[in-house]
């Protein structure tokens, strides 16, 4: 057995309050190493003391099951209940090769009933039910909407910017701007509720010079190009009449260079009241222009990425943590939005985030935070900063293997099952999924127009844990290169739409809503994977129902190995699965 490979750590998504009465514990091996894990756990004070006035631990035994294999490690996985909230435990495992061994806190030894008595164990002192983290349930039931509001739909003429271009009469780029805003949403809401859709995530809307605007002048102000607080009223008010929660977009990490704050450092230097506002490390603040307006070099102060337009932001700084902690207050107060979506998230301190997570979730306690974070993001979902994080490593290994052919099935797999295992099953459960946004090239792009391929690996994504989002356009056959290539206008020439792809969008949305608690609850088991055909199933089951999921991946027209009620399903010809092709059943 491969000792070295053997890995737990208690008070961690490997051992953690899953409800109020079940605590989940998980075990990772090497990968076909292992052929049986006991876990031995029990109460730490429950001790038993024979004649010979010599104390035992009393305690169960319980079986582990092997739920996820990886390339490299196998996990294990348990729930146990402690009635006194509070537990102690040990792994005992049986090698492929027959040998068996205890793990515990301290150390590994070949297992005896000598050395079981002799166990340190890993200790959860007391289970506290303020600890355990929560996450909302309405999260998993939606399916969300990502809009980009300059190019969703213009519903206002009177307010659009100077030398606004008739929509979509020219390609999207960094500076044009084509007049879309918040009446345009407003206009539209009938059609995203016939879509199915029931979760708006709208990208920034205050006050700013750019087209994306990303670059913020006035947080407390909508930008006049998109409307104003009552359109923005009118419009959550709206939505929730209809079902739908509304997630706005907040860009903490920058500024914009033409924000009030930032002019007076440019004006004062180091006596201006702002000055500690920003990450500045010379003044007076200054940089050398290159050909790219967005690119600069010698900066004496810190930005995004590498634009001086965007001036780094020091949530160190107590008047600049008030700040933004009151903006993040205000639009909650007075206009209850559902939820916040965070800009650059992983690039501020995790001591203003856990502000900010008591300062929104004290107003609504389902309140949503969702963070951008591209990689992994344990240090962020684990405490009170985030209810997650948009899981670009997750969608992005789907896309490897349906999309660009670069993985096999089974490496898919691999990569998926390792990313469920970074986190709690209530934090995947509300996870952010896409296979496109703002920030990406669009799917029916990377597909090179194959729609058949688009809509299967839009299925495969709808199966899996998570809240799914659709990028505005998707449904209507929208494509588009990366950015500013995919934030084209919106479709709305009925005769230029693609019917057949909203048609089909309907019903996984409805499908992904009609069945919430399997797709966002339910138990994940991917199974037949064959990297020969390139094909898998997955089979997601809870309390008692189960659906199958086939999807081929080759060339080759396939059989389905799962029966029943079919659901949806695409290239299904004489019984078989042809390429691109996928079916859902319900067993």
């Amino acid at each position: 057995m491969e000792i070295s490979a053997l890995y737990h750590r208690p008070d961690s998504e490997m051992a953690y309050l899953k409800t109020r009465d079940a605590f989940q514990i998980r075990l990772r091996t090497k990968h076909s190493d292992v052929k049986e894990v006991k876990l031995l756990y029990g109460d730490p004070y429950g001790n038993k003391v024979n004649e010979k006035d010599e104390s035992t631990w009393e305690h169960d035994v319980i079986l582990m099951k092997k739920t996820f294999e990886t390339k490299y490690h196998d996990y294990w996985e348990t729930e146990v209940k402690m009635p006194l909230n509070r537990l102690q435990y040990a792994f005992h495992l049986v090698g492929n090769d027959g040998e068996e061994i205890l793990y515990d806190d301290r150390r590994v030894m070949p297992y005896t009933e000598e050395n079981e008595g002799k166990l340190s164990c890993f200790r959860m002192p007391y289970l506290h039910e303020i600890d355990r983290v929560k996450t909302p349930e309405w999260v998993k039931k939606t399916v969300w909407y990502q809009i980009f509001p300059e190019r969703f739909a213009n519903g206002d003429k009177t307010n659009d910017p100077n030398g606004t271009l008739s929509w979509g009469s020219a390609d999207p780029t960094a500076t044009n701007f084509f007049g879309g805003d918040l009446n345009g949403i407003l206009d539209h809401l009938d059609y995203l509720q016939d879509l199915g859709v029931n979760g708006l995530y709208l990208c920034p809307i205050f006050a700013a010079t750019s087209n994306h605007k990303y670059d913020t002048v006035d947080y407390f102000e909508i930008d006049p190009a998109f409307g104003d607080k009552e359109t923005l009223k009118e419009l959550v008010d709206a939505a929730h009449e209809r079902g739908m929660h509304v997630m706005l977009d907040a860009v903490f990490n920058h500024m914009g260079d033409f924000s009030m704050q930032w002019k007076d450092v440019q004006k004062y230097g180091e006596n201006s009241r702002f000055a500690k506002w920003f990450h500045i490390n010379k003044f007076p603040v200054s940089y050398d222009e290159t050909e790219n307006s967005e690119h600069a070099k010698n900066l004496t102060y810190e930005v995004f990425a590498t634009t001086p337009h965007m001036p780094k932001l020091n949530t160190a700084n107590e008047e600049t943590a008030e700040y933004l902690l009151e903006i993040a207050q205000y639009w909650i107060k007075e206009f209850d939005i559902d939820a916040w979506r965070l800009d650059v998230a992983n690039e501020i301190d995790h001591h203003f985030w856990k502000r900010f997570y008591a300062a929104t979730h004290g107003l609504k306690s389902d309140f949503y935070i969702l963070g951008e974070v591209w990689h992994s993001a344990q240090e962020w979902v684990e405490q009170e900063e985030f209810d997650a994080v948009m899981n670009y490593p997750f969608t992005e290994s789907i896309a490897l293997d349906f999309v660009k052919h670069e993985t096999t099935a089974k490496e898919m797999v691999s990569m998926l099952s390792e990313h469920l295992m970074k986190y709690r099953d209530q934090t995947n459960e509300v996870m952010l999924n896409a296979m496109d946004t703002h920030d990406t090239a669009r799917l029916l792009t990377l597909c090179h127009g194959n729609k058949k391929l688009q809509r299967q690996t839009l299925a495969f994504m709808f199966t899996q844990p998570g809240a799914p989002c659709v990028y505005y356009g998707t449904e209507v056959g929208l494509d588009g290169g990366f950015d500013p290539g995919c934030r084209k206008c919106m479709i709305w020439d009925e005769e230029k739409q693609d019917h057949e792809m909203f048609a089909f969008m309907q019903k996984l949305i409805k499908l992904r809503k009609d069945y919430a608690d399997i797709w966002s609850k339910g138990k994940v088991e991917y199974r037949n994977v064959c990297d020969e055909t390139n094909s898998l199933e997955v089979v997601r089951s809870f309390d008692g129902v189960e659906l199958h999921c086939f999807f081929n991946m080759g060339e080759k027209a396939l059989e389905a190995p799962c029966f029943g009620e079919v659901l949806l399903g695409q290239n299904l010809k004489d019984d078989k699965v042809e390429k691109d092709g996928f079916i859902i059943v319900k067993k």
